[in-house]
């Protein structure tokens, strides 16, 4: 798999896209930072004399007047978000600020090299560039609504001005399936826990322990609503399973922790500082060993490249207390994660779930960061609060943040069933209609907006929220035909 330059991915179809998808890579768009991404957006506007605003939230919604005599033909939008993922492998030395994405083709799919490839959303902004640039199409009155901040939790969204927004047919592009339309999805939140930190001095008290560093890397990672089914290893959670098995034996102390990047992000890695005491060095031993050969065997399937290390360390200047060391552990040892129950309505998609997110030791404390996400919110309620009460066990201050609502499925919608008959029409199979596990932006744009009717969909993408993040290249074009002859049929 080698770098692809400019050239050879404007030879890929549809040009124009692949040209867009491009540009757009090469400016830094982490969550927060979409200033560069937002200005060239603008500039595109501009070129193609195209209407914009911009709100107070700083998202972007982009006009396209209709073809002459299709000036009362419905407006239809589409969406998307201007942010991404920032994650890069461990030995990378990417700098999200300022480097550009380092694009890789692989036969029929598209990579990064070492970081997230931010296809999860920037192939929903390079179709929608695509699509508005091209005056050779038969069209009714078109806008595009551009979010920013979705991945931080749907902040864009939540700050959008409706006011600027004339239509009530919206295609959001931020799915992963192609040929899976989505009518539905989860709600979710954050709770968040903190504590000060105790230290004590190694020396004097921990003077002769041992120090070692505990590892694990490799875990395949991934998107904390899409791929949660999946039953994907959270590394921090199997970093707590080993020091839980051995302070059960032994004392133990906690010098630093580094477990996890995003709050919708599976957890691939994780280190762990900390001390015993000499006699208890047969243990530890005979206990990592163990877990060692465990874990990668109980998740052979999901994470085939993880790895698990225990090296000897620098002695560290201090350390949590003991009791400060036991609490932390058992803590995130109690935090859940994973599927906490099924849909009894969509037969086969998670209804509830809890991502634990990240763990850290700072400079001034314990960070702990969980996000849930259900259908239902009662049963989101019910485990944030369960969450909350493992976090108060170590953390002084738990706090639930950034709630957004679910997207309920609108059986009254035209929209859906459109869509499909053009799917249909054009490649000769129904597409699915569900509803998804996962924060769309739709929940909070429908909730502004009672009479909008929406779908979401996109083309295949696999591994979103990881460094092994792809979109599939055929399946771009595919959509790319789709919409606009979605937009040549409305018209």
């Amino acid at each position: 798999m080698d770098l692809i330059t400019q050239e050879q991915i404007e030879a890929l179809e549809p040009s124009r896209v692949w040209h867009y998808f491009y540009e757009i890579s090469q400016i830094p768009r982490e969550s927060e930072n979409e200033t560069q991404v937002r200005e060239y957006l603008r500039q595109f506007a501009h070129k193609h004399d195209l209407a914009y605003s911009i709100d107070d939230a700083g998202n972007m919604v982009i006009r396209k007047a209709p073809s002459s005599g299709r000036e009362h033909t419905p407006g239809l939008i589409f969406q998307g978000h201007m942010d991404m993922v920032c994650v890069k492998d461990p030995d990378s030395d990417h700098d999200f600020t300022k480097d550009p994405i380092p694009l890789a083709q692989d036969g029929d799919w598209m990579r990064a090299w070492g970081t997230t490839l931010g296809a999860d959303n920037g192939i929903a902004l390079a179709l929608i560039l695509a699509l508005f640039e091209d005056d050779s199409l038969d069209h009714g009155p078109l806008e595009a609504i551009l979010t920013v901040a979705e991945e931080t939790g749907l902040e864009g969204a939540f700050g959008l001005n409706m006011s600027q927004i004339s239509g009530r047919m919206l295609i959001n592009l931020d799915s992963e399936e192609e040929g899976v339309f989505y009518i539905g999805s989860a709600g979710g939140a954050e709770v968040t826990g903190t504590a000060d930190l105790s230290w004590e001095l190694t020396e004097g008290n921990c003077l002769s322990w041992l120090p070692y560093t505990l590892t694990l890397s490799g875990f395949s990672g991934g998107h904390s609503g899409a791929d949660i089914h999946t039953g994907r290893a959270n590394a921090v959670k199997e970093c707590f399973r080993i020091l839980k098995a051995v302070s059960r034996l032994c004392p133990i102390r906690i010098a630093s922790l580094s477990g996890g990047t995003k709050r919708n992000v599976i957890p691939s890695s994780c280190t762990a500082v900390f001390l015993i005491p000499p006699e208890n060095e047969e243990t530890l031993q005979a206990i990592f060993s163990e877990l060692r050969d465990t874990i990668p065997k109980e998740y052979r399937e999901t994470d085939p490249e993880c790895s698990l290390t225990l090296d000897e360390a620098p002695m560290p200047d201090r350390v949590l207390t003991e009791a400060q060391s036991s609490s932390l552990i058992t803590c995130i040892y109690l935090v859940p994660h994973g599927i906490a129950g099924m849909s009894n309505a969509v037969p086969g998609m998670v209804e509830t779930s809890n991502n634990l997110a990240s763990a850290y030791i700072t400079e001034t404390c314990i960070e702990i960061v969980t996000s849930q996400r259900s259908a239902v919110e009662s049963k989101r309620v019910h485990i944030s609060q369960t969450v909350a009460a493992a976090l108060a066990l170590c953390c002084t201050e738990v706090k639930e943040m950034n709630p957004y609502p679910a997207w309920t499925p609108d059986p009254q919608s035209q929209l859906p069933s459109m869509l499909s008959r053009v799917y249909t029409d054009l490649y000769g199979r129904e597409p699915v209609i569900t509803a998804i596990h996962a924060g769309l932006e739709c929940g909070v744009i429908n909730s502004k907006a009672p009479d909008m009717q929406s779908i979401s969909m996109g083309p295949t993408m696999e591994h979103v929220h990881s460094t092994r993040e792809q979109v599939h290249i055929s399946s771009v074009a595919r959509i790319y035909h789709f919409i606009n002859e979605v937009v040549r049929r409305m018209a």
